[in-house]
């Protein structure tokens, strides 16, 4: 990499983990503040961040896919190979996370192990240019709902919010199926966010030009969605055709439905149910406006950080460590401390992130977190056997599968590999 490159790819991780710490606290917000009080209605930070905020943590993800797997070059033979086998021990490693933290049964539903399994769906997606990516991200948009709908009544229940380590040994089936299709965030469908920001992660996120067409793509495409589904449900009788199929079904509830999202799924009896645009409803049309969103929060907070960088270095310290800190506020969120008072409990988890993040980088020199230095390690390793350090694979570069780059205005190297969760 040269020297003209060198800032650039700098900021534009910087900007990358600003976008995460936005989508981490968003989550924290969700998981804290309840959606509905009699006394104010319906919870600004709900109608801000429900849905949007989790669409930003999962695209940001696929993003983050491709500082380990070549970036804007795409790897072949060896080297190809060797992402694949660290990404799918990533994928282990978090999934292992996720089913771990279950046992604590936290208020909130939890994303890694459904995060493991997108990953694991990602492997084969690696290789691919972006303009392949966007078209398996759309397919998935539109078809992993209609699959999502299709097998749902066929799978198998498991109680509580969120499967454990227990639940994947004696229910490995059940298990499955709630990660990929039945759960809170279904991989399948959910894999379009991971191929839309591997799609968007193969482009110059260094240049302006890239940032503005995210945002203006991002707000047409989050438009367009907001208004097919508004057509579907008001003139071409979606709600109607809904209360008519769905015995027991009242109006009031559809509409409750449609603003804070169903509560385990949604039903399957019928397919109009696929218009509605409901938070964590998993439909086409609710995964494309929160695409849309999160492209336009991503391509905004890329160009801010270029001008603005320092004033966003909170949200870029939190953003840079986001598995360690996720975890950690699941686990104060068992606790159920403060949670009768919800604005000092989200003022305690913010600034317990905010603490342990700087002092971490401080202590550590700007190391990745501990969790994500522990995920890397392994993941490393595992594609170091495909492709040795130093070696050369058949693409004729070195064994290391991206460039580390320089080091970035926080004084570390940017190391994508190691920052991407």
């Amino acid at each position: 990499m040269n020297r003209r490159a060198g800032l650039p790819a700098a900021q534009r991780l910087g900007g990358v983990d600003v976008a995460r710490g936005v989508a981490l606290l968003g989550m924290m917000a969700i998981h804290i503040i309840p959606a509905w009080t009699e006394e104010a209605g319906t919870s600004p930070v709900w109608t801000l961040f429900a849905g949007r905020s989790a669409a930003l943590f999962a695209l940001l993800a696929g993003v983050s896919l491709t500082f380990s797997s070549g970036g804007t070059r795409l790897l072949s033979g060896r080297a190809l190979a060797g992402a694949r086998v660290s990404l799918a021990v990533r994928a282990l490693a978090i999934c292992a996370i996720g089913l771990l933290v279950g046992y604590l049964n936290p208020p909130a539903a939890i994303i890694l192990a459904y995060y493991g399994a997108m990953f694991l769906l990602a492997v084969p997606f690696l290789g691919l240019g972006p303009r392949v990516l966007a078209f398996a991200a759309l397919g998935f948009a539109v078809l992993g709902p209609v699959l999502m709908q299709d097998v749902r009544d066929g799978l198998g229940d498991l109680d509580g919010y969120d499967p454990t380590l227990t639940d994947l040994i004696t229910h490995p089936g059940d298990v499955a199926g709630v990660l990929l299709f039945s759960g809170s965030y279904p991989a399948v469908p959910w894999m379009a966010y991971i191929c839309a920001g591997l799609a968007i992660g193969r482009l110059d996120l260094r240049s302006k030009a890239v940032h503005l067409r995210l945002v203006v793509g991002g707000v047409l495409l989050s438009v367009a969605g907001w208004l097919v589904s508004l057509l579907l449900m008001g003139p071409l009788g979606g709600r109607e055709r809904i209360l008519a199929a769905t015995p027991g079904l009242e109006a009031a509830d559809l509409e409750d439905l449609l603003v804070y999202g169903p509560d385990f799924g949604l039903s399957t009896s019928t397919n109009w149910w696929l218009a509605v645009m409901a938070p964590y409803s998993s439909t086409p049309l609710e995964i494309i406006t929160t695409t849309g969103s999160a492209m336009a929060a991503l391509g905004g907070l890329l160009f801010l950080s270029r001008t603005w960088g320092g004033a966003l270095t909170p949200l870029r310290v939190v953003g840079g460590m986001t598995l360690t800190l996720y975890t950690g506020h699941l686990v104060l969120l068992s606790t159920g401390l403060l949670l009768r008072h919800p604005w000092a409990a989200l003022a305690v988890h913010v600034a317990a992130a905010l603490l342990f993040a700087f002092i971490w980088r401080n202590a550590t020199e700007g190391r990745p977190g501990p969790l994500e230095r522990l995920v890397s390690l392994a993941a490393k390793r595992a594609g170091a056997r495909i492709v040795p350090a130093g070696g050369t694979g058949p693409t004729g570069g070195a064994g290391r599968t991206s460039d580390p780059g320089p080091k970035s205005d926080t004084g570390q190297r940017s190391d994508a590999g190691a920052r991407e969760d």
